[in-house]
């Protein structure tokens, strides 16, 4: 278990940036590991095209996992485009379950991760930032008319 919780996913863990809620939130969406028990709370607004996260505020009640992995997003998500976010939960997930390389890009500090993938009980609990992301990334852009379901 040393190799889940170094020191890296330690700090991260301890300095969560964009903490709390925002004002004006587009949208508020928790996400909850039924495993654990882990939730974490994304709130985003996004730019005037709809395109590109201009403000976010999490709040987690997680695992060190899962508070990692929420300080990663709340650190790189403002000026983030809504494809980066997407496809770095994708990749996140590919790395988790599938083995697939760590997210580059902006989203790069999630291959401190990594070790997670073998051990599947903590998945979720890791994935849950970037999932509530997606899911309000969405629900802001679907109230705006510019899009139906992204794919996960």
């Amino acid at each position: 278990m040393s190799d889940l919780y170094h020191n890296r996913v330690l700090e991260l863990a301890a300095s969560i940036p964009h903490l709390g809620t925002l004002d004006g939130a587009e949208a508020s969406v928790l996400k909850v590991s039924r495993v654990c028990g882990s939730t974490v709370n994304v709130e985003i607004i996004l730019d005037a095209a709809g395109d590109h996260i201009k403000a976010i505020a999490v709040d987690p009640k997680a695992c060190a996992l899962g508070q990692a992995a929420t300080a990663i997003l709340a650190e790189y998500a403002v000026g983030a485009s809504v494809d980066e976010v997407i496809a770095a939960r994708n990749a996140m997930k590919k790395m988790l379950k599938e083995g697939g390389p760590p997210p580059e890009g902006r989203f790069w500090e999630l291959r401190h991760l990594q070790p997670v993938a073998d051990y599947p009980p903590r998945h979720t609990s890791t994935l849950l930032a970037f999932e509530a992301a997606v899911a309000a990334i969405e629900r802001a852009r679907v109230a705006r008319g510019l899009a139906t379901a992204i794919a996960g």
